[in-house]
């Protein structure tokens, strides 16, 4: 046996017993519910990382703008949200906001802050 096989063998055991050893424990009631209140935490974990709900570019007020810009990771909302409120009205059957995106444009955002603005909201 190479010596790269015997210690992907070793590496491989050890793993396997940190592993189960983690998974092991005591049988008391209180154990076993700490354990399952961790595991809930765990899974509730990615629904608080849900993306917030969009709001309408043309009925919004600019400060529920900011918010949720803010939410999607845009970069000075506040300023981005004023543009937003600036350039209404929106048509309602553009869902991809081509009209904003046109006028945003002009500040040279950069690709990504635009996408993230457009994502933060509806027409």
């Amino acid at each position: 046996m190479s010596g790269k096989a015997a210690l992907l063998i070793v590496s491989a055991s050890i793993a396997t017993t940190v592993a189960l050893t983690g998974c092991g424990g005591s049988t008391s009631a209180d154990s076993t519910s700490t354990t399952s209140g961790a595991a809930a935490s765990t899974t509730a974990a990615p629904v608080t990382a849900a993306p917030a709900a969009k709001v309408s570019a043309n009925t919004a007020s600019q400060d529920d703008i900011a918010a949720a810009l803010k939410a999607a990771g845009v970069s000075n909302p506040s300023r981005w949200a004023a543009e937003v409120v600036e350039y209404r009205p929106y048509p309602a059957d553009d869902p991809n906001l081509g009209k904003l995106r046109d006028n945003l444009a002009k500040y040279n955002p950069g690709q990504e802050t635009v996408d993230k603005i457009v994502s933060a909201l509806t027409p």
